[in-house]
């Protein structure tokens, strides 16, 4: 039986309070309106979201009154039937030839302040600004206050996902086996994320050897041998939209490089102290710190090139990031992967990466729980 967790969606209810509490964002952040393009923002506040090539497909939220969708009307029929169209019914749209941003400023008046999201193309931002006759600003910060502390349903589902890929990870002594290529290894996880309850595979890295020590190498017809690490780091969305993360580094066999054990063991303790951090009202810096700590005491601190973790949701990387400098307070709600890593050039890498949530009493509760040792599932000696 499927698990209801992957599967769920927010009501449409859900999704106008999210509406309302973005115009109310708004109005304390000074804008008149945020405008939202295609894109994972779209699919938070509309549970849809649905591109339109070069075209301006555009929610516009203003800070008071109704919120409305601007669509190009060869695209409205895709939104028939959508919970979009029980969320937002105001959908205006335009013709080839016409101006969607003069739409978009006919209806907001000249002048107004508007904030645009992170990934709004800039023809677009730009666009807007001329006909409004007003400077476009940031609406990035605005919605990703929404967005980075999830909801306990929202929760719910990261953790189903979660589970469902350390499904994955419990069979990779299946296909991970000295003699078969990274391709034909990845394949064979990439189906079964799908088999496990994933909507697709994401990302499947299979980085053997060497190439570990290259953090986002994806897979390639390298020959995975006997004794040499493997990294492992895959994850999808579930047909709720929320995502997966999760890393492991394998060895089929003993080791053959004598550093790798105490490298492997370096990242494990440093993975603890970083979730350890991991609290409620201590920055996000302090997660890093404390996993980068580790690395450098015993000796690796130049090998560490990551972050250690970012935010995850309805998209693998999201707000907020567990990065030096980033001084933002730990929520209770907030979901980040924390993931450290040690990556020895022409030698191998090693990363261990879990999803953790902050809990309501403010301390970290892991997304997984997939066995960190080194042998795979099903390897003898393995766990």
């Amino acid at each position: 039986m499927t698990d209801p967790r992957l599967l769920w969606t927010p009501a449409p209810a859900e999704h106008r309070a999210r509406l309302a509490r973005l115009a109310a964002r708004a109005r304390e952040d000074g804008l008149d309106a945020v405008v939202v393009g295609p894109g994972a923002d779209m699919r938070f506040l509309l549970g849809r979201s649905q591109g339109s090539h070069e075209r301006f497909t555009g929610l516009v939220v203003p800070a008071d009154g109704e919120p409305f969708l601007v669509v190009p009307q060869l695209e409205r029929p895709g939104w028939t039937g959508s919970t979009a169209e029980r969320v937002v019914p105001d959908m205006p749209t335009w013709q080839d030839g016409e101006s969607a941003h003069c739409l978009v400023a006919a209806r907001l008046g000249a002048g107004a302040r508007i904030g645009v999201d992170d990934l709004l193309p800039s023809v677009h931002a730009l666009g807007l600004g001329a006909a409004l006759g007003a400077a476009v600003t940031a609406g990035g910060p605005t919605i990703r206050a929404l967005r980075m502390v999830k909801t306990p349903e929202e929760l719910s589902a990261l953790h189903g996902v979660g589970e469902a890929v350390d499904r994955v990870h419990a069979r990779v002594g299946e296909w991970l086996r000295p003699g078969r290529t990274e391709d034909e290894i990845g394949a064979d996880i990439a189906a079964a994320l799908v088999e496990e309850g994933h909507e697709r595979a994401d990302f499947v890295i299979v980085a053997s050897g060497p190439h570990g020590a290259s953090p986002h190498h994806e897979r390639s017809d390298r020959v995975v041998r006997a004794g040499e690490p493997v990294v492992v780091d895959i994850g999808g969305p579930a047909p709720s939209g929320y995502f997966s993360d999760s890393t492991r580094t394998y060895v089929c066999g003993e080791p053959v490089d004598p550093e790798f054990d105490r490298v492997w063991r370096t990242v494990r303790d440093a993975q603890r102290a970083g979730i350890d951090a991991a609290r409620a009202g201590l920055p996000c810096s302090g997660v890093d710190a404390a996993a980068r700590r580790v690395v450098e005491a015993a000796g690796y601190g130049a090998f560490f090139i990551t972050r250690t973790g970012h935010g995850i949701g309805l998209e693998v990387h999201e707000y907020p990031y567990l990065v030096r400098g980033d001084d933002l307070p730990l929520a209770p709600g907030m979901t980040f992967s924390v993931e450290p890593g040690i990556y020895l050039p022409g030698r191998f890498g090693v990363r261990i990466e879990d999803i953790v949530a902050i809990g309501d009493d403010g301390s970290p509760e892991p997304c997984n729980r997939s066995p960190r040792h080194w042998r795979p599932a099903g390897d003898p000696g393995g766990p």
